[in-house]
């Protein structure tokens, strides 16, 4: 009798275990540097708003959209900077501005992923140009999450923006005439590794 209770005793553990949702875990996804580009803009000189982008672009995300938890971790070569001009671009890449020769790359490594419902809207974290680290906010205003079509591995997307000023990182020649104040965008796409 009592070996009749435990194997039942077993048998419903084991039927509670596998009928129980199955918990979330985050998942990792690599940048798909084909799809992901930093763009910065800036006012020149009261004449217009200057539009360049950054190459390349790598870093990875780790998100657990359940659990309302992730990180983000991207690298910006510097080096890799297009402002549509050869010329212009050495400029940028420069000592006053880049300084790509000392520090080829930008980074931005998050702290925490802000959700409002299900969806992530804003990242905190710490972004580093020319070797200086500051605390900032990027905001995402589209966020995407779902099995890429060509590759059938889960994918996400996502577009996010950040003002910040040059000053504060040691690239503020020529300010005010050309603006202190830049926004950066990255448009991203990353797919499960």
């Amino acid at each position: 009798m009592k070996t009749t209770f435990r194997r039942l005793a077993i048998v419903s553990a084991l039927a509670a275990v596998m009928s129980a949702p199955a918990m979330a875990e985050p998942v990792t996804y690599q940048v798909d540097a084909s799809h992901t580009f930093a763009h910065f803009s800036y006012n020149h000189m009261g004449l217009s708003q200057q539009v360049s982008r950054f190459d390349k672009t790598t870093g990875q995300v780790v998100l657990d959209l359940e659990a309302k938890t992730g990180e983000v971790s991207i690298e910006i070569d510097t080096r890799s900077v297009d402002t549509g001009h050869e010329g212009f671009n050495g400029h940028i890449q420069g000592p006053d501005f880049l300084d790509t020769a000392q520090f080829p790359t930008a980074t931005f490594k998050s702290s925490k992923v802000l959700f409002e419902g299900d969806k992530p809207t804003a990242v905190e974290g710490e972004l580093t140009i020319k070797g200086i680290t500051k605390p900032v906010t990027l905001k995402l205003d589209s966020f995407a999450a779902k099995p890429h079509p060509m590759l059938k591995k889960p994918a996400l997307g996502a577009n996010a923006e950040v003002d910040i000023k040059r000053s504060d990182f040691n690239a503020d020649k020529f300010a005010p005439g050309v603006s202190d104040e830049v926004t950066i965008r990255i448009s991203l796409e990353a797919i499960a590794s």
